[in-house]
Order: structure tokens, then sequence, then C-alpha cells
């Protein structure tokens, strides 16, 4: 599986000396963590992450994991093998969209967002405009656009405004601007990876209990029952319980099993009861 290009700053040193030649797209910079993926022979997808790759989805960390199943689920692997000659051979990259110092609005945001196709039988990456086409093609959402086929005389990464962010009422974290010919850089807001004042509020609380008061509302759980509803699968205890840990682990400060947060398993004992009793309301009101 094809790692990650770098992607250095614009005006940095190590930043491509044709970076501002011809004709540039200017994406918008995602404040998340790598995710790529390939698909086996069977169909099966293989997932991996900036630096590893994961043998089974127990391996990723849990505020990964629902990029993971929104990819599983959109993928079309039947678009991919008809489009190619080698499935094997294509990587697709991306970001896994979770809180770190950027608050989003995660209704909207995608829990995924293509970034790069890499091609082993052309041994390269693909161009921005192929790419975003590529996703759109196996049913995955790419990273949006921010400009088009800028002409690079006409842009000044020295005097450039950050935009608006298309997933947040705020800035973006910055852009990725690139070239046609593989050259990339990026340019990033004066609070990439910080945050807002109100971004940066953290969950100090590891209790299991404690947190699972504050974040496993009745709310996260009508949110994860509509996606449930959405593609007909079935409302259970402990399915609801883990799509909510999953969801706490992806839009809030909480750090879930990584060894220096609460526990997981703490964490989801106390959601199960309280998922238990919402869905026994639920029923009630019925």
């Amino acid at each position: 599986m094809r790692s990650f290009p770098s992607l250095p700053v614009v005006t940095g040193p190590h930043a491509p000396d044709d970076l501002l030649d011809g004709h540039l797209w200017i994406l918008e910079l995602i404040d998340g963590t790598g995710l790529r993926f390939r698909m086996d022979e069977s169909g099966l997808l293989r997932f991996g992450g900036p630096d590893a790759t994961y043998a089974d989805d127990e391996d990723v960390p849990l505020a990964l994991r629902p990029a993971v199943r929104h990819v599983r689920e959109a993928f079309d692997r039947e678009a991919l093998r008809a489009a190619v000659d080698d499935p094997e051979g294509v990587t697709f990259l991306g970001v896994a969209t979770h809180r770190r110092g950027t608050n989003y609005d995660w209704d909207r945001l995608p829990p995924f967002l293509g970034t790069d196709v890499y091609s082993a039988d052309a041994d390269a990456f693909r161009p921005p405009d192929a790419v975003a086409a590529i996703f759109d093609g196996v049913g995955v959402t790419a990273v949006n656009a921010v400009e088009r086929e800028v002409h690079a005389r006409d842009f000044d990464p020295t005097d450039y405004a950050i935009p608006e962010s298309a997933w947040r009422d705020g800035p973006a974290a910055g852009v990725d601007v690139r070239n046609k010919r593989g050259g990339r850089g990026k340019i990033a807001g004066d609070g990439c990876g910080r945050g807002t004042a109100e971004d940066e509020e953290t969950d100090a609380a590891t209790d299991g209990n404690a947190l699972a008061e504050t974040h496993a509302t009745p709310e996260r759980f009508d949110r994860v029952v509509a996606v449930l509803d959405r593609r007909g699968d079935p409302v259970t205890v402990d399915e609801l319980a883990d799509r909510t840990v999953e969801s706490i682990a992806r839009e809030t400060t909480v750090s879930v099993g990584d060894g220096n947060g609460v526990d997981t398993e703490a964490l989801r004992v106390a959601v199960v009861e309280r998922a238990r009793a919402y869905l026994d309301e639920r029923t009630e009101e019925w």
C-alpha cells in the first residue's frame, strides 16, 4: 500500500521548485489523521494510517473507525474493477476526520475525505482533477476544492488569505496547493492544529460514567439511530453503544483507548447502560 506523499510548506525550503508554475488547484486542508486503503482481489478493503497498516478493524484507533466504516459502506467495488485492470495496484488516500484542534460541524463533515489516488501501473499519484473524478466514481467524497485552475502568476502564497471552511463556521485549517505535475505544498492557517479558544476546551475527566453522562446524550443517540435507520440496520443496544463510543472518540476532545485517557471498556459499559435506557424509553413512546 502506497505511503502518503510529503506536504511541505509552500514557502519553505522543501517545497518543489516548480510548484508555483502553470495552473494550480487549491484544496481545503482538513485537520484530521491520514487514512489510506486499497482493495484486494476478494473485494476486501485493507486500511492503513500515516505510518502503519491495520491487520484488522480492531487495530484501527477508535476515532478513525467511523471513517473505516464509512468507506466500507460507500465504496463501489465493481466500479473500481470496471475502471482499472489491476484494482489491487490502486491506493486511495485521504483524511479520517476527527477532533484534533479544529471543531467541525460533525453532522455535515463526512468521516472520510479523499485527497489522493496512487496508481501502481503508472507509478504516480493522479492529478487533482482526476482525483476528484475517481473518488466520485467509487462513491467516496473527495476533499473540496477552494479554487480550480488558478494561474500561478495570480497566486501569491505570502499574501494568501485562508478561506472559510466548507465544514464549519470559521476559517479552514489551511489550504493544500497543487499543480498537475504532482507538485504540492500547504499553507496553514494561524490556528491550524490548535483551533480557537472554544475549540481547545478539553475533557479532563477520565471516569467512564462521568464522560458518558456528558457525551452519551439523547441527542447523540438520536443522531446514531438516524444513521442506522437510513441504512435499514437494526437498532440494538450493542450497536448503538459501539457507534456512540466511536462518535465520542471522533467528535470530542475525550482521549479514548490510547493508553493515556479513558479506558474504552469502562466508557462502553457506561454508554451501554444509557443506551439501554434510551431505547426502553423510545419503545414506550411508540
